[in-house]
């Protein structure tokens, strides 16, 4: 299981460096190297109140990236989803506040992402530890204000 871990990484590392800034991909860095993620983008309160439900995989390198208009105080919960998700919540420059590992499938209980985030990206339950992402990465993607983003397209 861990050489199997270690070869989910290793193609995330190794497709980093290729990437171009796109709406359909995410970038995350750090000490502990680079990941991309296909993403899908919720950025309207309907998107967002649905997010990943109901969905019975998703594949991993994929995620879905929630855009919040302006920085605010966010929270969620796991009704209605069917996989172990990991969030991880960005402030407003795209640097990572605060990690939520393995979300509990069907569960109602709130999971406060902390004040002043405006991006959350769910990847699938353990991804973060898999990659060893953690607080203080940081998030390239066009959806960030690029005058402010911590590490912006270009």
């Amino acid at each position: 299981m861990r050489v199997l871990h270690l070869a989910i990484a290793a193609s995330f590392l190794a497709g980093a460096a290729a990437a171009e800034c796109g709406e359909g991909r995410l970038e995350l860095r750090g000490d502990w190297g680079t990941a991309r993620f296909r993403v899908e983008i919720a950025d309207t309160p309907q998107e967002r109140a649905v997010g990943l439900m109901h969905r019975e995989h998703m594949a991993s390198s994929a995620g879905m990236l929630f855009i919040y208009e302006h920085p605010q105080r966010v929270s969620f919960w796991m009704e209605n989803t069917l996989i172990p998700l990991d969030m991880v919540f960005m402030d407003a420059s795209g640097t990572v506040q605060r990690i939520h590992q393995n979300a509990v499938p069907l569960d109602r209980t709130p999971i406060p992402g902390g004040n002043d985030i405006q991006y959350v990206l769910e990847v699938n339950g353990g991804m973060t530890d898999t990659l060893g992402i953690t607080i203080g990465s940081e998030m390239r993607h066009p959806g960030v204000n690029q005058d402010i983003a911590v590490w912006p397209c270009e």
